[in-house]
């Protein structure tokens, strides 16, 4: 029996990258595509896929938001997480998110294949890069760490903190999420004052800092 693969990818030469090697894998099929987080959440839930391809940074609603909603919909899903960045906060917030993989787009077609089967047997992988990182902020990590004060944001107060950080006027922030401008203005204060940041341009870093988005300056 086939292994169902839903891909989730913003870039399309990524997606068809991955198809033409998965689709050569005789136990594998490909069952859906995603272009944005959004997206690949109404696919896992509607598809039910054995394992769920999930970059990092995608538009609307970021890889680690989407792999929290998704496991809560449909905790059977195995997620891997698939960037081009080996940032600690990508890292570790993902695997905190519930994926059970996280392979660089680098050693994408190297290691992918192999990726799939372990997660589908309910193991961990990562690629080298990505357990060299984890063993450095082991051993470099201080012995009090402060709390992180994302883990007071909601979903929905995370979701929007993307958007706002990706540029989004308030006007559509409130349409992406299906709010009200008045409402989406209120989230953002709620946000600013839990975090005690009150510049856009500061939450925009916060937001990169996090690995809510991959935007750079």
């Amino acid at each position: 029996m086939s292994m169902k693969i839903l891909i989730a990818d913003d870039h399309g030469i990524v997606r068809q990258g991955l198809r033409s090697l998965l689709e050569k894998q005789a136990d594998m099929e490909i069952v859906g595509e995603a272009e944005d987080g959004p997206t690949a959440v109404r696919l896992a839930t509607k598809l039910l896929p054995d394992v769920i391809i999930m970059d990092v940074s995608m538009p609307n609603l970021n890889g680690i938001q989407a792999t929290r909603i998704v496991l809560r919909q449909t905790p059977d899903a195995r997620i891997i997480a698939l960037s081009m960045y080996f940032n600690r906060h990508f890292v570790i917030k993902m695997l905190k998110a519930g994926a059970l993989g996280y392979v660089l787009k680098s050693y994408l077609f190297d290691e992918l294949v192999r990726a799939i089967h372990a997660v589908a047997a309910n193991e961990h992988y990562l690629s080298p890069r990505i357990t060299d990182v984890l063993i450095e902020d082991y051993i470099n990590r201080p012995l009090t760490v402060q709390a992180d004060a994302s883990g007071r944001l909601t979903d929905r107060e995370r979701q929007l903190l993307q958007l706002l950080a990706e540029g989004q006027s308030t006007k559509q922030i409130a349409l992406g999420l299906n709010v009200s401008p008045k409402t989406a203005d209120a989230n953002r204060r709620q946000i600013m004052n839990k975090l005690g940041i009150f510049s856009v341009a500061e939450l925009t870093k916060y937001a990169i800092r996090e690995g809510l988005t991959s935007l750079e300056f």
